[in-house]
């Protein structure tokens, strides 16, 4: 649309941070149409074979890569924008996923996903081939988030439980051997302590982040799972939370939570203060509408993925200034 005028945050009269990129969906987004698909169309009406996304959950970006959990296909899907194509893996064995939900990428790309109902973890390199698996259920009992710290040393795991479990922790791993190297938090609502935790990002700082749902914060941890810090509360006011999901950091340590009864994301200094706010609770799927949405994240160059669940799509935000990621589809 010749028209679209692309949304930014903050709005005027404050000076914009983001603007709205793009959104991914199908594979059409990424792949180019080439002169012989166009021509195909033309003698033949054939219709483009459209694959895409149908319950997007965790969204991970790296290299111009982004990786989506779907939960209903049981499958990674990646969009390669700087490549210009679509990628589904994880739906054979041995690396079979059942409900795939966090995820994240090392720095040495390799990709992580928490199965939820197999209970583990299943590790894949940058192309979806499969490598190996950590923890399982001897450790899990569901595994909803998965983070790996900046030197790709460790593994951090946020464990769900569930209602009816006091298990609702948080494991970290050797990343290559996955030892089991500590257990952190139990059930409760104290400092370190858990309910129903759910998302997990690991900051360059070394810092763990939190989304303990349960209690309407965010917990901060070192990299041993040593507590630091919380911040949030429950309401329906900035800065607040009140079914908070996902959670992302940026370079400079700045905090990216995803609330799926706001429809928006919060995004905090390192301090836990509100510094602004992206996106809202909407009915249409326009860029920055939100129903379900679910995961984050927050790439090299800063841009900013959220996944939503209802309207099945990813929307790209970028910094101000920064240039458009090459690809030549939209």
């Amino acid at each position: 649309m010749e028209d679209f005028d692309p949304p930014v945050y903050p709005a005027a009269p404050d000076e914009p941070r983001f603007i709205f990129e793009r959104s991914l969906r199908y594979n059409t987004n990424v792949e180019p149409l080439t002169a012989s698909k166009k021509l195909r169309r033309y003698a033949t009406g054939e219709v483009d074979d459209i694959k895409g996304l149908v319950k997007p959950y965790g969204v991970a970006a790296h290299n111009g890569r982004v990786y989506v959990t779907d939960t209903v296909q049981r499958s990674v899907v990646m969009f390669d924008i700087s490549n210009s194509s679509y990628k589904e893996f994880g739906n054979e064995k041995p690396g079979q996923l059942f409900k795939p939900v966090g995820i994240d990428i090392s720095s040495e790309g390799e990709v992580f996903v928490a199965d939820v109902s197999a209970q583990r973890i299943v590790v894949f390199d940058s192309e979806g081939t499969f490598l190996r698996f950590i923890g399982g259920k001897d450790h899990f009992r569901r595994p909803a988030g998965v983070a790996v710290s900046a030197d790709a040393s460790k593994v951090y795991v946020i464990d769900t439980g569930g209602v009816d479990s006091q298990a609702h922790h948080m494991f970290i791993f050797d990343a290559h051997s996955g030892e089991h190297l500590s257990t952190v938090g139990e059930r409760g609502s104290e400092a370190g302590q858990f309910n129903l935790p759910l998302q997990i990002s690991s900051a360059a700082d070394g810092t763990v982040y939190v989304v303990d749902k349960g209690n309407f914060r965010i917990q901060s941890f070192d990299a041993d799972g040593n507590h630091l810090a919380s911040f949030g509360s429950i309401g329906r006011y900035p800065g607040q939370f009140f079914s908070p999901k996902g959670v992302s950091t940026d370079r400079d340590g700045n905090i990216y939570v995803v609330d799926t009864a706001f429809g928006n994301t919060q995004i905090f200094n390192p301090a836990g203060e509100l510094l602004m706010v992206i996106g809202q609770r909407g009915q249409s799927s326009a860029p920055g509408n939100y129903m379900l949405p679910a995961g984050i994240d927050v790439d090299e160059d800063g841009r900013i993925y959220i996944a939503d669940q209802f309207f099945r799509k990813v929307d790209v935000y970028k910094p101000i200034g920064l240039e458009e990621e090459n690809s030549s589809a939209k």
